[in-house]
């Protein structure tokens, strides 16, 4: 059974929403990823929003450019935690999708990562089931001690060659 709903509007989407799967693969965390247009196919979208929990996810990560409703209806519907990734954007660099996501109204909060933020936000899903799951905060606490060590054999590196011959 699946413990997070990836879904996003569009399949232009999928680098930014695979980053996401990805960290939940190297984590052991099961997901279910979908596209589904809340605008396009609405009956399809409400249906995958209010069936969510009975299928047994616990958080939705949700992406969306543009007007990027999608994360916030998931949010409004959907009774447990959402992360809203906002999707760059050619007309507004992904600020549009970033305030869309970001401004919910009261009642109806949104965890928001960065713009094209998929990496994080399977990050964050991770840390919300770690919250009652020890083995998979041990397996993030070994997720954050291989980037640190990622950083210092960069460093190592920068220091045994110097920046010229870096790269």
């Amino acid at each position: 059974m699946a413990r997070v709903g990836i879904v996003m509007g569009s399949d232009s989407d999928m680098p930014v929403m695979a980053k996401a799967a990805e960290v939940l693969d190297e984590l052991g965390v099961s997901y279910e990823m979908r596209i589904i247009s809340a605008h396009r196919e609405p009956e399809v979208f409400f249906d995958y929003a209010k069936t969510a929990e009975g299928k047994g996810f616990q958080v939705l990560i949700a992406g969306a450019g543009m007007a990027a409703h999608l994360p916030g209806m998931c949010a409004a519907i959907f009774p447990m935690p959402v992360i809203g990734v906002p999707m760059h954007t050619t007309s507004l660099g992904g600020r549009d999708s970033l305030y869309s996501i970001v401004q919910m109204p009261s009642g109806i909060p949104v965890a928001t990562v960065a713009i094209n933020g998929g990496a994080n936000a399977g990050i964050l899903a991770a840390k919300i089931l770690a919250v009652s799951d020890k083995e998979l905060l041990n397996r993030l606490k070994g997720y954050s001690l291989s980037l640190k060590e990622s950083v210092q054999a960069k460093d190592d590196k920068l220091q045994e060659t110097g920046y010229k011959n870096y790269t």
